[in-house]
């Protein structure tokens, strides 16, 4: 190998990912614990030594470019490796043992979250992880779970959140369903349309009344409270319902319905109980999952 080739700055990559994950200079400077003049001269220097553009400057936002997008798996990557090779230097992989249960939604610990847990079980093999699939709100102070991730800020002080990621839903539905009922016209046409519920029909019509959305449960002729199970009924043809992008794009030939619809978003809190949170094995869950979830989300950029 030639080594002279080799002409990277980890701290301008740390900078340039930190910026890429967290959305801005301000937040990035937040996250490592810098100035903001600081990081914009390390990301300035990344792209002078590269000779490449990573961000469009839009207003005072920042939008990675192509390229950008590109290099900012290849610096991800080299985080994790560097993590991994911090446990095996100082042999904390073998001293993470023992169980952990982190709980999530039934969609996410099904399509979103089995790259990160096999990431973790690279990282710890000595870890014992249990996937508590729930969409209910698991009762962390009791240790009903020991990380969670949640959709809504938790507001008990003896627990820890950091909020990691902002994710969006659209809605979709299977060409077997446009081919039986049509596509919706617009807004108002879709009150005329069916629909899956993925729990309880009424907290999902409370919800599109903010839209502008207006069904009854009238509209709702299948439920199911295993959001999985709902999924699949989408996928068969039988209704309509928003979904995660990110598992929408799992899933190739899926419509998306009136695509000019504003998207649900809602942001992504991992959460743990205060007490926990200075246990090595805690800590490195947590961190991983803070670290790959937007990545794996593809939230802020790529």
């Amino acid at each position: 190998m030639d080594w002279n080739t080799v002409a990277f700055d980890w701290n301008h990559a740390r900078a340039f990912l930190a910026i890429a994950e967290e959305g801005s200079l301000s937040a990035a400077a937040r996250a490592l614990k810098q100035t903001q003049p600081t990081l914009g001269r390390q990301l300035s220097a990344l792209e002078s030594e590269l000779g490449l553009v990573l961000f469009e400057r839009v207003g005072r936002g920042l939008t990675l470019t192509p390229t950008g997008t590109s290099l900012a798996q290849h610096v991800s990557a080299m985080r994790d490796a560097a993590a991994s090779l911090s446990l095996a230097a100082s042999g904390r992989s073998d001293l993470i043992e023992g169980p952990i249960a982190i709980t999530a939604s039934d969609i996410s610990s099904a399509y979103l979250l089995p790259p990160i847990f096999t990431k973790l079980t690279q990282l710890a093999p000595k870890l014992h992880i249990n996937i508590i699939a729930a969409n209910d709100v698991r009762d962390l102070l009791r240790r009903e779970a020991d990380i969670a991730i949640r959709h809504v800020r938790p507001t008990e002080p003896e627990l820890i959140a950091r909020l990691i990621a902002n994710g969006s839903g659209h809605l979709v539905c299977a060409q077997s369903y446009i081919d039986r009922c049509g596509l919706p016209a617009d807004i108002a046409d879709l009150s005329n349309h069916e629909f899956i519920s993925f729990g309880e029909p009424q907290q999902t019509i409370d919800y599109l009344q903010n839209m502008g959305i207006h069904l009854t449960k009238q509209n709702f002729k299948i439920r199911c409270d295993n959001g999985v199970v709902s999924w699949e009924m989408v996928r068969a043809g039988m209704g309509l319902a928003f979904m995660d992008s990110r598992v929408i794009e799992k899933f190739p030939g899926l419509i998306h319905v009136l695509p000019e619809l504003a998207p649900i978003e809602y942001p992504i809190w991992p959460t743990t109980p205060r007490k926990l949170h200075p246990s090595q094995k805690i800590r490195l869950v947590f961190d991983l999952l803070s670290n790959r979830i937007p990545h794996e989300n593809g939230q802020r950029g790529y």
